[in-house]
């Protein structure tokens, strides 16, 4: 019996504390593990794909990439530079480091907008501050991503006090189940 896939977990800006959602997710199950980065709070692109380039690399299997916010822009800039040892990506609440009130993430800017190698899911909440509903369609379409609006929760993060995020994990089983991805 092969070995399951890897889910590794790509928090954004600052990390994700214990009641983050992704938090939640790496403590109910093994096979979610975080992609550690360096300087969480001083982020630059190439220390980030870099992380994520050698996490993905040292997996028995091509991992499933779970992102958050900022994280979903560095697997966004992993894509376009051609990495293909990935899954699939299943990214949540995408930053908008182009936004002027980001200005501690311009580094991650522009956001590429090449088709990913990989199936890649984008999911979004229409009340986000940091990324606009529409902006959201247009990564997803540029990803050839799916796409998924849930119900009013903000950034998706602590602060929108999800929990453990059912209809996040149903989404993300639901992703997987679709591709094969076990």
């Amino acid at each position: 019996m092969r070995e399951p896939v890897s889910l590794l977990t790509v928090p954004g800006y600052t990390n994700a504390g214990p009641h983050h959602w992704m938090s939640r997710w790496e403590a109910d199950e093994p096979r979610f593990r975080r992609v550690q980065q360096r300087d969480w709070d001083h982020p630059t692109r190439a220390e980030w794909t870099a992380a994520l380039a050698d996490a993905a690399a040292v997996e028995s299997r091509p991992p499933v990439l779970v992102a958050h916010s900022l994280g979903c822009i560095a697997i966004a800039h992993l894509a376009a530079a051609g990495e293909r040892r990935v899954a699939a990506a299943f990214l949540v609440a995408p930053a908008d480091v182009e936004q002027a009130n980001l200005s501690a993430l311009r580094d991650f800017a522009p956001v590429p907008l090449a088709r990913f190698a990989f199936p890649v899911c984008v999911v979004a909440s229409p009340d986000d501050p940091y990324l606009g509903i529409g902006r959201a369609k247009e990564f997803a379409i540029a990803w050839g991503a799916e796409f998924h609006a849930v119900a009013p929760c903000g950034h998706i993060n602590s602060d929108s006090n999800l929990g453990s995020w059912a209809t996040g994990r149903a989404l993300l089983d639901n992703f997987l189940h679709r591709h094969r991805i076990e």
